[in-house]
């Protein structure tokens, strides 16, 4: 039972001497609190806060930068500052309990891949607008507000550009028959690029 009891505060030791080294190699950082004593004056044994400019503040001594500084070297400077309103050197002893890590802030999700598609003519609304890949032909044209009465709605036209010959391409889309209730044969998917044109009207079109 004896030895039992020994490798216990032999344990204990060892843990409370390996704690006691983290602690001196530690680095003080801003929002950690000092715990410190004296021990000739109890009345000034506290626990203070490392401010944001990494110093802090201790009775007769003012204040004492921490930040970057191993308690050793904090010891040290609290005991000088102090010494003069002491007939002795003042024993002082330092802990530190380090503040509590700062939660990382979420990373904000990256946008969304877009795509420019261009309105011109006859639309309530026409320029550039960005689109998410996979809007319709449709889609984009009712983002321009409509056609406008002015608008030939059996000529509208769909101008794509190849990207590798810049050649271009013409699609001519009824319009009007679409909003009369036929049928695509496939939805038209616009690219990067492309450009919808409502021309004109003609008079008696």
């Amino acid at each position: 039972m004896k030895n039992f009891y020994r490798i216990c505060i032999a344990i204990m030791l060892t843990l409370v001497a390996t704690m006691a080294a983290a602690q001196s190699e530690y680095r003080v950082r801003a929002g950690d609190t000092l715990v410190i004593e004296v021990l000739e004056d109890p009345t000034l044994n506290r626990s203070v806060v490392v401010l944001p400019d990494g110093r802090f503040s201790f009775p007769m001594a003012g204040t004492i930068p921490a930040a970057g500084r191993n308690i050793g070297q904090i010891r040290e400077a609290v005991t000088q500052a102090i010494s003069s309103s002491f007939a002795a050197t003042p024993n002082v002893y330092v802990g530190v309990q380090p503040a509590p890590p700062t939660p990382r802030t979420p990373r904000a999700p990256a946008p969304a891949p877009m795509i420019t598609v261009y309105l011109m003519g006859e639309v309530e609304k026409s320029g550039p607008i960005s689109v998410p890949p996979g809007t319709t032909f449709l889609q984009a044209l009712s983002q321009s507000g409509g056609i406008t009465p002015f608008g030939a709605t059996k000529r509208v036209q769909l101008r794509r550009t190849n990207p590798t010959t810049r050649a271009q391409k013409v699609y001519r889309i009824n319009y009007r028959a679409l909003s009369n209730g036929a049928a695509l044969s496939r939805d038209i998917v616009l690219t990067e690029g492309d450009v919808i044109l409502v021309p004109e009207r003609r008079l008696f079109e």
